[in-house]
């Protein structure tokens, strides 16, 4: 039983250490730090496995791991909860909103999370002046860089950054205490 059980994650590892590899790395400029979250990421797997403990969608769970791993790699590196860097270049790896939501394929409590998610997302982004809700929807929802947008409006860059910084600091705000009442339940 426990030899089937190791062939099949050894078939799980090849399979999806490729895809797993290339996603850590997209999201982490350091090979080495992203080396480190592969391997903590697969040995969760195999301890997941050795304690027997069920994994429905193996794929869908190595990633939300993975993506855990990144974020507390980032908070563990910033020097304040809730500070980040100012946003500005063109060639910055950040990570997508659609890749900080619960997956829709991770069960109904994922897919109910998301929803609360996102509802409160669009209701904290209803809240914003209308210039800083612009900047932030067509940065990080609509992925456009900050020099199109520039280019777009012809609003100074740094303007469209400052205003995008307030949207931020006041979505993250909003978002705090679901993000607590999330992390109780």
């Amino acid at each position: 039983m426990a030899a089937e059980r190791d062939r099949r994650i050894t078939e799980v590892v090849e399979r999806e250490e490729p895809r797993l590899r290339g996603f850590i790395r997209r999201r982490v400029p350091d090979p080495g730090d992203a080396e480190d979250i592969l391997q903590e990421v697969l040995f969760e797997l195999v301890r997941a496995n050795r304690l027997l403990m069920p994994i429905e969608h193996v794929t869908g769970w190595l990633f939300r791991v993975a993506r855990n791993r990144i974020i507390d790699l980032f908070r563990k590196r910033r020097p304040e909860r809730g500070a980040e860097p100012l946003a500005g270049g063109e060639d910055e790896d950040r990570m997508p909103l659609e890749d900080l939501l619960p997956s829709p394929d991770d069960g109904p409590e994922a897919l109910y999370a998301r929803s609360v998610l996102l509802e409160e997302i669009e209701a904290a982004l209803d809240e914003l002046p209308e210039e800083q809700r612009q900047v932030f929807v067509a940065h990080e929802i609509e992925g456009r860089s900050f020099r199109e947008i520039a280019a777009a409006t012809g609003v100074n860059l740094n303007t469209l950054l400052s205003r995008k910084r307030y949207a931020v600091l006041h979505l993250r705000e909003r978002l705090r205490s679901l993000d607590e009442a999330l992390e109780k339940g």
